[in-house]
């Protein structure tokens, strides 16, 4: 049978997986049901398997059958495994049974693809080298990636390249997008405490407002791309938390302002920091206030290599279920922190699409998302397949 054969066989099953995990959903570093169960699987199958790496994080380690020149490569196949801290609004048997988490982004999927994939490449082993499972925690902002790494990821597990992909609701079924160079942004997050002098409501003279202020550098701060930044680059200031005040008739002492920085290149990453700074304090210093900043870098840019690339490229083309390769589009402005394993190794990150007409295009985080099982045997395909390609 070819993996294809193999996996549409499995497609039930991997289906199973993949709902059982949206029933029970995790957020980062909490994941220890899902990594008890992709352990338990790993070893069934025979594969050698690691834990712990980024605390709830799993390696499994499939070695070649095959002697041959070139046994000593060895290649990372990546899926995350957190779900979001969100409620889920859907009404599917398999919906969340844990209140507060939901898998909105669809790492059920990935981590049901790649156990799909170690399946059929434990029973094959139809290549020469080695292929590293790394089923990762805490994709979600927590930077999951980053700990494992610290945790020596490649040091006890080197790979010659990574890869890993995700579902994407806004291109069909059989769609996949794989851009050399940037493809998805870094991400900065935020926290900015707005200091003034309280006041009643009915006296704002004898205060300092905060809300006023707020109000103020929240504008200054949106005229930063739009003015203070070439309009050919990319730069997005969001604010996504106000907190402040207790009372209808009091003017707050302080206003908390919480949000996200997105950019593309690593110049443009140091002048919106730098500007985002100058503004917020320059701003409330005209209004007689004080600002402390809390910024913080947390994943820089996605950046596929172009050979790694390239492979992948060739290799998703092949794929039965595939029929259409991008190769060229605009990065996405989301944060993917699958970009700490590519500073540290040549590889590539793809988009597959998952629409049909029936599913799959609800947007990621949102509370009537879900993965489209039909999804499942394509990309285990594509990834049991870049094993075999990449060790051959």
């Amino acid at each position: 049978m070819t993996i294809r054969e193999r996996l549409e066989a499995l497609h039930p099953e991997m289906t199973a997986w993949r709902r059982d995990l949206h029933a029970h959903p995790e957020i980062g570093f909490e994941e220890k049901r899902t990594s008890e169960i992709v352990a338990q699987k790993l070893g069934e199958w025979g594969i050698e398997v690691h834990r712990g790496f980024g605390g709830t994080g799993v390696v499994g380690v499939i070695r070649g059958r095959h002697g041959a020149q070139g046994s000593n490569r060895a290649i990372g196949l990546r899926a995350d495994m957190d779900a979001l801290p969100m409620e889920e609004g859907n009404s599917f048997a398999h919906r969340s049974q844990n209140p507060g988490r939901m898998h909105a982004c669809g790492h059920d999927g990935h981590t049901a693809m790649l156990l799909g994939a170690a399946k059929v490449l434990a029973d094959t082993r139809n290549f020469s080298g080695t292929v590293h499972l790394i089923f990762q925690p805490a994709e979600e902002g927590l930077a999951g990636a980053k700990a494992m790494l610290d945790d020596g990821l490649f040091e006890k597990f080197p790979c010659d390249a990574v890869y890993g992909i995700h579902n994407s609701p806004d291109m069909p079924l059989g769609t996949v997008k794989a851009l050399t160079g940037t493809a998805m942004a870094a991400i900065d997050y935020f926290s900015v405490i707005l200091r003034g002098r309280s006041s009643h409501g009915a006296h704002p003279q004898q205060g300092v407002d905060t809300v006023t202020m707020a109000a103020q550098v929240i504008s200054a701060l949106n005229s930063i791309p739009s003015r203070q930044v070439d309009a050919l680059e990319s730069a997005i200031i969001s604010i996504g938390q106000i907190h402040g005040g207790t009372s209808d008739i009091v003017l707050p002492e302080t206003v908390e302002l919480r949000g996200s920085v997105r950019t593309l290149k690593a110049d443009v990453r140091d002048r919106v920091e730098a500007l985002f700074e100058r503004t917020v304090k320059l701003t409330c210093e005209a209004q007689g206030g004080s600002a402390e900043i809390d910024y913080r870098r947390a994943y820089p840019a996605t950046v596929n290599a172009e050979a790694e690339t390239d492979r992948a490229s060739a290799c998703a083309t092949n794929v039965k279920g595939v029929n259409d390769v991008v190769r060229d589009g605009r990065p996405l402005l989301a944060g993917e922190d699958f970009a700490f394993m590519l500073e540290r190794t040549p590889g590539a990150y793809l988009f597959f699409g998952q629409q049909t007409p029936e599913r799959g295009g609800v947007p990621v985080h949102n509370p009537g998302y879900d993965f489209n099982d039909d999804l499942l045997p394509i990309g285990a395909n594509y990834l049991a397949a870049m094993a075999e390609q990449e060790l051959a």
